[in-house]
Formats: structure tokens, C-alpha cells, sequence
């Protein structure tokens, strides 16, 4: 599978170089228990979603599959993500299910394209504190969503829009049911320290369990949401709790493969579904590749970014068709991956067939399943999905850093993330064409710093850093005519690193006006990349190639020779 018109090779194809019955059985390994770890997420993220739960699963299972054995990483994860509950929660609700999965599709197609185009390393260029903003923007809607489920309020239906959610929030919280709100608060209690349980601390103290060798081996390699998944539904079922559960509220988990179905079409909504399809693809890009970028650290390797962008399209186009809902990238699961011994995408091929074992043994078990116990795990993702501390060293860094990370936090939370993006983006260009023309100075030189004397009637200035649209401004000192030489101006271009169009206009019209008022204008060493724009465009042909010099010492000699012309003229 190596099409090389597109640079379409998968990494599976490499992985499987060498490969040996010890790798088989690390990756088996590091598949049952990723198929574990995923199948509560999974559902959790696909009812917060707004849809089925059977929809998440389904996600996990056939574009985890394909994202790992298609995909640009050895040991990426691919299925439904936190990072999009929110993003599907406001389509589903704007335009309905049809319409999400037919967003899907297309964003499918789109991140595809960008795969075959090799955009894959740009989505590296966004700044990081849009990335940083955006993320613990939809973390903090995340867990708002989850609060109705978490404390049992009687909602039927939560608003897309963050003002509406907290009024829904604040007249219904009268309806809070302490029995709900006793066993989320402990299935959080148990997902924040669970992992406390197997740590050694400082001074070298154990818990009790590392007292029973054999319940400690048993536990020790169950992540914390199976053990709040288990724990909560033999509460449910043992102690018959009136909480709402899956299937008081979607009639349980059907025993069964998904069925390939054709989402209803029309031309006239697909119209009204290019800003949703935009979010999808660009969110996947950046969830998905930055995920492969946090594997590339654990483990020393590197990704293949574009061929990762193909794979998600790929399995963004095909998931729809069985009911699916957008995928991408998941950080949570790349990790346990990681650290459970995966050594190629074979691993994440299993933890897809045991999603697939997990539907077809034990779905009628999972209608005791609380939302509650849900609600806690999705409230616990987005706690990790967060970068809080950053907020904390916001005071370290520049006023420019903290608008931009806080205005794309705010937007994502108040508006959406389409927005967010967006401003950010346009303010991160602001802010750099700032800094950089900031960073371009034009200075006039002393007599005594220059190689040797110069005649009356002759400057020398110095230009520093970029002259481009955003500088151009800074030309206007060499226009003052109480400033302006009588008989010649020497630039020195030595340090001018880059020249745009717009800058070599300002500098023509240097030129022209030092003509008209009979003085020449004389160029020192120009760069490359300014020198093959000037000698493009026929400036330097205007300005005359005797005018236009290597070194400081000749133009010198040039400009008094000017000034000696025109004295005895």
C-alpha cells in the first residue's frame, strides 16, 4: 500500500519489518487493556456528545482501526475525543445528527486533502497559546456539560449556548438528587486517587494493598475508569439506586456490528455545513497531531504528519456510514498505549477487535451502567485535559502572550472554537507584524564611525531587520527634507534581512523624491533575498548598477565624488 503520486505509506508497513512473536504479545498486551481503558470514554463522550452511546463505541472501534493501521505514528490511538464533545454537541443541536455525520464526511475528505498536499507540518506553526487557550476552553465546557448528569438535575435537554447552560444550571439546581450526586462524587473521588493507591510516596510508606501481593498483581493493571465503571454499576444493580443509568435512558447497548447506513442528503443543508465541516477538520488536525507529537516524546520516534492527516480523513469519511461521530488523535489512550508495551500500530488494530469482542459478549451488562459514574469520568478527563498552570504563569510572560491565550480561551468558552481560532490567529499576526516592525530600525551614522572623512551634502544611514508592510513607516525619517543630504544618501543594507514589495515600493519612492531634489541614493551590500527583488522588478536598473556597491569604503567614494561633482557645478 505505497502510492507514491500522493506519498500515501502507511506506518504499519515499516513496523512489521522484523517483526517477532515478543512484539506480537507486547501489542496484544497493549491492546486489550488500551479496548478496556476506551470503552468507558467512549461511551461517555459520545452521550455527552448528544448521541447514543453505541455511537461512541462504534467510533472507537472502526476509525480506531483504521487510524492505526493507515495512520503516520507507531503507536497512536485514534476514536471519539473529549476535545469534540462540545464541537458535536452544538451541530447535533443546530442541525441535527444527519447533518453532523455528513460533516464528518466531508471533513474527512478535507483532512485527507491536507494529508495529499503536505499541510501536515504547518498545523506545527499555530501559536502555542491558541493551542493552550482553545484546549482548557473546551475542557471548562466539557465539565459544564457534565454537571447536569453529575449532581441529577432534572434536565431534559442541555442549551449549546455557555450563558444558557449556567441559567439552566441555576434554576434547575433545586432539582440536585443526592443519591446521584453521592456516587458521582465517589466515582471521582476514586478517579483522582486511584493511582495514589500503587504509588510509593517520598519516605517510603505503602497502602495497605502492597500488604496482599495477589490483590495487588490483580488490580494494579485496571485503569481507574474500568474500576469506577465496575464499582458504580454493581452499586446500581446490588443496592437497586433510583439513578438514571443506559438503559433507563437509551434502552441499553445493542449485542451487534454496526450496520452500513447512507446519511440523508441535501444539497441545500450541505451549504450551511462549511463552518462546522472547518471546526471538524481543523480540530482533528491539531488534536491528532499533536497527540503524535506527544508519543514522539515518550518514545523517541517520529511521526509522519501528513500520512497521519490522510489516515484521519480516511476514517473520518468511512465511520459516518456506520453511525459514527468524528475522530481523531486521543492523548489518554496514545499513552496507556505507550506505556502498556505497544510497539507498532498492531496494538491499536487489537484494542479496536476487543471493542469489537467487548459489543458482541457483554453489551447487555452495560444497561446498569450510571451516568453519573460517566459524568465523574468525563469530569476527571477534563480536569487532565486542561493546562491550569499556565494561567499561573501568565504573569511571566508578555501582554501580547496573555491577550492571545486569554481572549482564545474566553471565545472558545462564550462563542465558539471556530471564533477562537480565528481571533487568535488574526491577533497572533498582529502581534508578530508588531514585534518584528518593532525590531527594524533606520539610524544615521556618525562621521567619526565611518572608514574615512565624507564632503558636505552626503548621510549615511543604516537599515536593521525587515523592511516589509508593516515598517515601511519607519522611511519616513529619511524623507524630512530638513534632514536630507544635498548631494548624496548612503543605506546600508547589510543587516536588512528580508524586503517585500511593499517595502521596496517606499523605497523607490525614497529614491524618486532624493532625485527630485538632486540628491543620489546609494546602496551597501544588500542581502539576497532584497537583492533579487530589487534586480526583479528593474529597481536597480533605475537606480543605476554604480549606485548600488559592496562595501561602506566605495560608497563613500562614490557619494563624495557626487558631492565634489555638483560643488563645482
Amino acid at each position: 500500500m505505497n502510492l507514491p503520486s500522493i506519498g500515501f505509506r502507511p506506518r504499519l508497513l515499516d513496523s512489521l519489518k522484523d517483526y517477532d512473536r515478543t512484539r506480537l504479545m507486547a501489542d496484544v498486551n497493549a491492546g486489550l487493556t488500551v479496548g478496556v481503558v476506551a470503552l468507558p470514554l467512549a461511551m461517555a463522550f459520545a452521550i455527552a456528545s448528544g448521541a447514543k452511546p453505541e455511537a461512541g463505541i462504534f467510533t472507537a472501534i472502526i476509525a480506531g482501526f483504521l487510524i492505526s493501521a493507515l495512520g503516520g505514528s507507531r503507536v497512536q490511538i485514534g476514536g471519539p475525543a473529549g476535545a469534540f464533545i462540545v464541537i458535536i454537541y452544538g451541530i447535533i443541536e443546530k442541525y441535527g445528527l444527519a447533518n453532523l455525520l455528513i460533516s464528518t464526511i466531508f471533513a474527512g475528505m478535507l483532512l485527507f486533502a491536507m494529508g495529499v498536499f503536505r499541510l501536515g507540518s504547518l498545523i506545527r506553526y499555530i501559536p502555542v497559546p491558541i493551542v493552550i487557550g482553545f484546549t482548557n476552553g473546551i475542557a471548562v465546557l466539557v465539565a459544564l456539560s457534565q454537571l447536569k448528569d453529575f449532581l441529577g438535575l432534572k434536565i431534559d435537554k442541555m442549551p449549546g449556548d455557555f450563558f444558557a447552560q449556567i441559567k439552566v444550571l441555576a434554576l434547575q439546581v433545586h432539582t440536585l438528587d443526592v443519591t446521584t450526586l453521592a456516587l458521582a462524587g465517589a466515582s471521582l473521588v476514586i478517579m483522582f486517587s486511584w493511582p495514589a493507591v500503587f504509588r510509593v510516596r517520598e519516605n517510603g510508606t505503602r497502602s495497605m494493598l502492597y500488604r496482599h501481593p495477589r490483590l495487588m498483581q490483580l488490580l494494579k493493571p485496571l485503569p481507574s475508569p474500568i474500576i469506577v465503571l465496575i464499582l458504580s454499576t454493581l452499586a446500581v444493580t446490588l443496592l437497586n439506586l433510583p439513578v438514571a443509568t443506559i438503559g433507563t435512558k437509551f434502552g441499553g447497548i445493542p449485542q451487534g456490528l454496526p450496520q452500513f447506513q447512507l446519511p440523508q442528503f441535501s444539497w441545500v443543508l450541505v451549504k450551511q455545513l462549511i463552518a462546522p465541516t472547518v471546526t471538524i477538520a481543523l480540530l482533528g488536525a491539531i488534536e491528532s497531531l499533536l497527540c503524535a507529537r506527544v508519543s514522539d516524546n515518550l518514545i523517541g520516534d517520529r511521526h509522519d504528519p501528513n500520512q497521519e492527516l490522510m489516515a484521519q480523513g480516511i476514517a473520518n469519511v468511512v465511520t459516518p456510514f456506520f453511525g459514527g461521530l468524528p475522530a481523531t488523535g486521543t492523548v489518554a489512550r496514545t499513552v496507556t498505549n505507550i506505556r502498556t508495551g505497544a510497539t507498532s500500530p498492531i496494538a491499536g488494530m487489537v484494542h479496536a477487535l476487543t471493542l469489537v469482542s467487548i459489543v458482541l459478549i457483554a453489551a447487555p451488562l452495560a444497561k446498569n451502567i450510571p451516568l453519573a459514574a460517566l459524568a465523574a469520568i468525563l469530569l476527571h478527563v477534563a480536569y487532565n485535559m486542561g493546562e491550569w498552570h499556565e494561567f499561573v504563569r501568565l504573569v511571566h510572560f508578555s501582554l501580547n502572550y496573555r491577550i492571545l491565550l486569554l481572549s482564545t480561551f474566553l471565545l472558545t468558552v462564550i462563542i465558539d472554537l471556530t471564533a477562537a481560532v480565528e481571533v487568535g490567529l488574526v491577533l497572533a499576526c498582529v502581534f508578530f507584524i508588531y514585534r518584528v516592525s518593532s525590531l527594524t530600525r533606520i539610524e544615521r551614522l556618525a562621521p567619526e564611525s565611518l572608514p574615512h572623512p565624507t564632503a558636505s551634502g552626503v548621510a549615511v544611514y543604516s537599515i536593521f531587520g525587515s523592511l516589509f508592510f508593516g515598517a515601511v513607516g519607519k522611511m519616513e525619517a529619511l524623507l524630512d527634507p530638513q534632514a536630507a543630504p544635498g548631494a548624496a544618501m548612503i543605506l546600508k543594507m547589510q543587516q536588512l534581512i528580508n524586503l517585500d514589495t511593499t517595502g521596496l515600493d517606499a523605497l523607490e519612492t525614497v529614491h524618486r523624491t532624493l532625485l527630485a531634489r538632486g540628491c543620489q541614493l546609494i546602496l551597501v551590500g544588500p542581502n539576497h533575498q532584497p537583492l533579487s527583488l530589487m534586480t526583479r522588478t528593474g529597481f536597480l536598473d533605475r537606480l543605476g548598477a554604480e549606485n548600488c556597491v559592496a562595501d561602506l569604503a566605495h560608497a563613500l567614494d562614490r557619494a563624495n565624488f557626487l558631492a565634489g561633482a555638483k560643488a563645482a557645478a
